[in-house]
């Protein structure tokens, strides 16, 4: 079956703004397009195929479950001005597009490539004997017993189905009575089983054999062919493969203070389980009685229903990267330690409760001798932020810690460090963001484990999400009392430290700490007017700042003196900040903008943003730190004014969350972001430039570029091989 692509509508963004939404999906674009980049190696290329699909699941849950519930309004519009089902229909549209993409790639390219690597997946009735026989005697132990056949009639109800779960829909009848009214019964994939079998594995239980060699079986494909077992006396008529996607309702305080925001969050978790379908997908040649059965009992309309080839969830490719074919993925990286912080004690030692110290210096006498600022993944994330909280845990001089936790992982070094040192009798506070999206549940569960290893937790302001990412310690000296802080750009998460480019800053400037203990302060008990003297704190006074600076470089324009802005975030969407780049632009001011992801400012426009360049930088790490820089009248872009922070230029960011921006002051640090910043101003390899119509095109080298510059082989490789080089210094 095919599905019909909508007629494109009219234009869905304003002369001034691109829609947000359009604008996300051109970075899904440039996503799908590493799929496409053959000079990536094959299973990287893959896993951009999962990375897809993960992202476009999000879209879907997040961006077109808010679109579908504002058009139960009336004349709904988006915030362009544009009619919800106008911009609805171009979503599709679009996403229509990039499947047909996806399946290219998949069908045509990467899956012969990888069956000519020696990893096939073939389907069960592909099998010989004998490895039939081995696979269905897997099946009949492993997966048979854990599968539930859920029928519908009159006594069973039409179940639930979970969002992103995988599913077969069937019509059965009663085998000997073919007059016999259809049966539809749902079949759900269970989640605790692989998605692939490795037939090499039942052959060579004790790993014996071509380690190279991978002949794998769908699960979904081995369920296919065993549906009949559930069904005895029974005549399967028609199945059909799907998933569905439910809206990600937003989890946020009610109109009136919630009285317990614990309780409130895992009731809101409980709400979300049964939100409201917003798309079903399905291979083409799924049979249409059994979708429209599913679709109506879903109160899906056709245009919810999007059909694809390949795996039923893209996402399971995951599973095949995860193969041990180092020949077919990048070299393993393994960041060095950053250049402050050798010829420390091991970090484990200061995981090993009850083990002594080696005598030496520690992190802080580091510190002291002046700010570090750290980049990851090229800086090691576990031998500078990881050992800044572990060693201020068993450090007997620390008398206390406060840590913000927005996102982490579920083994998180951090929440052992923060028990640890609260169990040792350190007053420990840790401000937990209930409601960072998708982690809910296992931020509730670190709450819990925190409070019970006598951790002071808090969940930030009433009506605010804490995004910060933020540390501090207080540590007993001679001289007194001294805070540490860590200053960061990305979560205390050591997983995504390694996919993620961040920065941080560890720093014991009294200006900055005092700073520090005043956000904790508010985050943990009553501030009607906090003061910040270094740090932009949103909601307070991050965009009035922002604000000032860009209007300072365009007032010195104006007066012929140096002005430059270069920031570098995630997505551009604030209309008052736009607004003032504009001003700044027709002041003749250079802006250059490094946004990964959407952006709604257009550039290069006659008389509004000509002198604004819009770069995307997208490859094998996710960009993810902010950088902000201004010229403040140097010529001289390392006397300039430089920020790093937590916060995109968002409207949700500069008015609904907690964010924190902190200056980066010493020389050695300015010049380290800057080099940040021209590597990626050279890039001919990762980069894209948006064009003033929306699109965006690939920024291709010179003809004449440094075979090792960034200018051929990108900003990642680039900084990969500068880390390497001053690890040998």
């Amino acid at each position: 079956m095919t599905q019909a692509k909508p007629d494109a509508p009219a234009a869905v963004s304003s002369p001034r703004y691109f829609n947000r939404d359009l604008s996300w999906l051109r970075f899904s674009e440039r996503v799908l397009a590493q799929t496409e980049d053959e000079r990536f190696p094959l299973l990287e290329r893959v896993k951009f195929c999962a990375i897809f699909a993960s992202n476009l699941d999000e879209f879907f849950m997040k961006r077109v479950g808010l679109a579908k519930r504002r058009l139960e309004n009336p004349g709904a519009k988006s915030p362009d001005g544009v009619p919800i089902s106008e911009l609805l229909a171009s979503m599709r549209r679009v996403v229509i597009g990039h499947i047909e993409r996806l399946t290219n790639v998949w069908e045509d390219d990467l899956k012969p490539r990888l069956e000519g690597e020696g990893i096939r997946i073939v389907r069960h009735d592909a099998l010989g004997a004998t490895d039939r026989k081995a696979i269905d005697a897997w099946f009949n132990a492993n997966v048979l017993p854990i599968l539930t056949p859920l029928a519908v009639d009159p006594s069973h109800r039409f179940p639930f189905i979970s969002n992103l779960s995988e599913n077969f829909g069937l019509l059965l009848r009663r085998a000997k009575d073919p007059s016999a009214a259809h049966v539809f019964a749902r079949v759900k994939i269970p989640g605790v089983v692989p998605r692939f079998l490795r037939l090499e594995s039942l052959a060579w239980p004790n790993g014996s054999g071509d380690e190279s060699t991978h002949t794998m079986v769908a699960l979904d494909d081995l369920i296919a062919h065993n549906l009949g077992r559930l069904f005895p006396g029974m005549a399967i008529e028609m199945v059909a493969p799907f998933r569905v996607t439910r809206s990600a309702a937003v989890v946020e305080d009610d109109e009136d203070d919630p009285h317990d925001v614990l309780e409130h969050v895992e009731d809101e978790l409980r709400r979300r389980r049964f939100a409201d379908p917003v798309r079903l997908e399905a291979p083409p040649e799924a049979p249409s009685d059994v979708l429209d059965v599913i679709r109506t009992r879903l109160e899906l309309v056709e245009d919810d229903v999007y059909y694809r080839s390949g795996p039923l969830e893209y996402r399971d490719l995951f599973e095949i990267v995860s193969l041990p074919r180092p020949d077919l993925k990048h070299e393993t990286w393994r960041a060095p330690t950053p250049a402050r912080l050798r010829g420390l004690a091991p970090l484990h030692r200061l995981n090993e409760p009850g083990v002594e110290d080696e005598p030496g210096e520690s992190i802080f006498d580091r510190i002291r001798e002046g700010d570090i600022l750290v980049h990851h993944p090229y800086d090691s994330f576990e031998h500078s932020t990881e050992r800044f909280i572990a060693e201020a845990a068993t450090d007997p001089d620390v008398l206390a810690i406060k840590q913000t936790i927005y996102r982490t992982s579920p083994d998180s070094p951090f929440v052992r460090s923060l028990a640890r040192a609260a169990e040792d009798g350190k007053n420990v506070a840790c401000l937990v963001e209930l409601r960072a999206r998708f982690d809910e549940e296992r931020n509730v569960n670190f709450a819990r484990q925190l409070e019970l290893a006598g951790v002071h937790v808090a969940y930030g302001v009433v009506g605010l999400k804490t995004h910060c990412k933020l540390s501090l310690v207080v540590r007993r000296e001679p001289g007194g009392l001294r805070a540490y802080a860590h200053i960061g750009t990305g979560n205390y998460h050591p997983h995504t430290a390694q996919l993620y480019t961040d920065l941080g800053l560890l720093t014991c400037d009294p200006a900055l700490t005092h700073d520090a203990m005043a956000v904790f302060n508010t985050l943990t008990g009553h501030a009607a007017e906090p003061n910040f003297d270094m740090l932009l704190v949103a909601p307070a006074t991050m965009r009035p700042r922002f604000l000032d600076m860009i209007n300072a470089e365009a007032d010195a324009a104006r007066a012929g003196q140096p002005s430059r802005i270069v920031c570098k975030m995630n997505q551009l969407e604030d209309r008052q900040t736009i607004d003032a780049l504009y001003e700044a632009s027709n002041a003749g001011v250079d802006v250059t903008l490094y946004v990964r992801g959407f952006c709604t400012l257009r550039p290069g426009v006659a008389g509004m943003s000509e002198n604004i360049r819009v770069v995307s930088i997208v490859g094998r790490f996710l960009e993810h730190a902010r950088i902000f820089h201004f010229a403040s009248g140097e010529s001289d872009p390392l006397r300039g004014r430089y920020f790093i922070g937590s916060a995109d230029w968002m409207s949700r960011n500069l008015s609904d969350r907690v964010e924190v921006a902190a200056p980066v002051t010493d020389p050695k640090a300015k010049a380290k972001l800057w080099r940040i910043l021209e590597v990626m101003r050279q890039d001919g390899r990762n980069a894209w430039t948006l064009g003033e119509d929306g699109s965006y095109e690939r920024i291709e080298a010179p003809a004449d570029a440094d075979p090792e510059g960034p200018g051929v082989i990108g900003t990642f490789r680039t900084l990969m091989a500068e880390a390497l080089r001053a690890e040998r210094k």
